[in-house]
């Protein structure tokens, strides 16, 4: 970045000052996503925004060894308390936000103070790697599904919506609720897709519209803190955790993409398996054939592998089927008809402790890998992989994926794709707060990490 670039931001930026001023926005809050996927945050009064755009603002470089309850899992050599970094806004995603009246937020990306990228930022990251696919002529669409449960204020968990598994008596008991998490999504230009109660008790979810990886990860995380920001207004606590309650059903964070070429959606287009052409397959192929290293971004914390179970629709088997809730990945075609826009591939071991950047990032490294490598796919799987057993699973090449942290970050440590396309300065920070929240909850009960993760998310 240079002084051009700076020059051009802050034009930008005071374009949109007296805007947001009629608008009542008082001030402007940038994020980014920690390693531990937690939001961290610098907030400006509206007049400084041109400021925030053109040079930043200054984050500790210690905040990628953050772990999810603020311990800092330090680099080694005593370089936590030494260095800066710079986020700065993108202004062309910035929305006023409706549950928060005077403020309004933008995504960032960060930098060194030189203006050259900064190698950990995952958003900066991602960008790369969509950029990449779309050099090839490939774009991505892609979506991720938010589940979430509201609780009385407090710190234990109890459920604040009444109602049986995705029974209109819920919808109607969280009416108030649901319609002003609708309300200020729409304000907020979120086109929801779909909204409904979910299995646990007092859950919900909704679904949004697909768009680009980078545009993706930041509806997600506009979503979650506006459904968080509505509950508050309402009384209410919100828990995005992959396993609130150790004897209930967790929250997922299952992540929907397709593959597009010129005006054709590759996830419907050619003659493989449901209608996958050679470069869908590949992708999907690559992405199945590295998920156990993937779950320590995806799955990122020692609770994901609660939730990360058989039988719990979680997608528990490295295997693949059309709309096989139980198997990782899971061929989406719609109705007959609608294959064209419709069809997709649901990743369903995710959860939304993970950071959205480093997910989809992840998957993009790994399917442009397969396509590298001219990955291909296994037989589709059209039972639950639960009711096979072990021979039946060998003789089909199913594998159980990692059920606890330790093992998927053995398996990402052992991933060359990924290390090559995070680098190591990222690859090693994730290392260092997975081992970190390893430590922490080394010995604990499930009781006892359910609780400590409840709200940290």
């Amino acid at each position: 970045m240079d002084l051009a670039d700076r020059d051009r931001r802050l034009t930008h930026a005071e374009g949109l000052v007296r805007e947001l001023a009629d608008r009542g926005v008082v001030a402007v809050a940038t994020s980014f996503v920690d390693n531990s996927g937690i939001s961290r945050v610098k907030s400006v009064p509206l007049d400084r925004l041109p400021a925030l755009a053109a040079w930043g603002v200054g984050f500790s470089t210690a905040f990628d060894y953050f772990r999810f309850d603020d311990w800092v899992a330090a680099p080694p050599g005593g370089r936590a308390p030494i260095g800066d970094q710079r986020i700065l806004p993108d202004l062309d995603r910035l929305v006023v936000l409706a549950a928060q009246p005077g403020w309004a937020w933008a995504p960032g990306d960060r930098y060194a103070q030189t203006g050259d990228p900064y190698p950990i930022d995952s958003r900066l990251l991602l960008t790369r790697l969509t950029d990449g696919l779309a050099d090839r002529g490939i774009r991505v669409l892609s979506a991720i599904e938010i589940e979430w449960v509201v609780s009385y204020e407090g710190d234990e968990y109890l459920p604040a919506v009444a109602g049986p598994a995705y029974g209109l008596t819920r919808l109607a008991n969280a009416s108030d609720y649901g319609r002003d998490v609708l309300t200020a999504l729409a304000e907020q230009g979120v086109a929801v897709e779909q909204f409904h109660p979910e299995y646990a008790a007092g859950q919900l979810e909704l679904s949004v519209s697909p768009e680009s990886p980078v545009h993706a990860a930041d509806t997600s995380v506009l979503v979650r803190h506006t459904i968080r920001a509505v509950g508050a207004r309402h009384g209410l606590r919100t828990s995005f955790s992959p396993k609130v309650d150790a004897a209930g059903v967790g929250n997922g964070g299952h992540v929907h993409l397709s593959l597009g070429r010129d005006e054709r959606n590759l996830m419907a287009s050619g003659s493989g398996p449901f209608g996958l052409t050679d470069e869908a397959t590949a992708f999907a192929g690559g992405i199945l054939e590295h998920l156990p290293a993937l779950l320590a971004i995806g799955a990122p914390s020692v609770a994901s592998y609660l939730r990360l179970v058989p039988q719990h629709w979680a997608g528990a088997y490295a295997c693949w089927g059309l709309e096989n809730r139980e198997a990782a990945l899971r061929m989406v075609t719609g109705s007959h008809g609608s294959e064209e826009w419709a069809a997709n591939l649901e990743v369903k071991c995710f959860d939304l402790h993970a950071n959205p950047y480093l997910m989809f990032a992840g998957l993009l490294a790994t399917g442009t890998a397969g396509l590298d490598g001219g990955a291909t796919l296994p037989d589709p799987v059209d039972v639950d992989p639960a009711s096979l057993d072990d021979e039946a699973l060998a003789a089909r090449g199913i594998r159980r994926l990692p059920d606890n942290m330790r093992e998927a970050l053995d398996a990402f440590v052992a991933d060359g794709v990924l290390a090559s396309a995070f680098g190591e300065p990222l690859a090693g920070a994730i290392r260092a707060v997975r081992e970190s929240e390893l430590e922490l909850f080394d010995g604990a009960s499930p009781e006892e990490v359910a609780a400590a993760s409840r709200w940290a998310h």
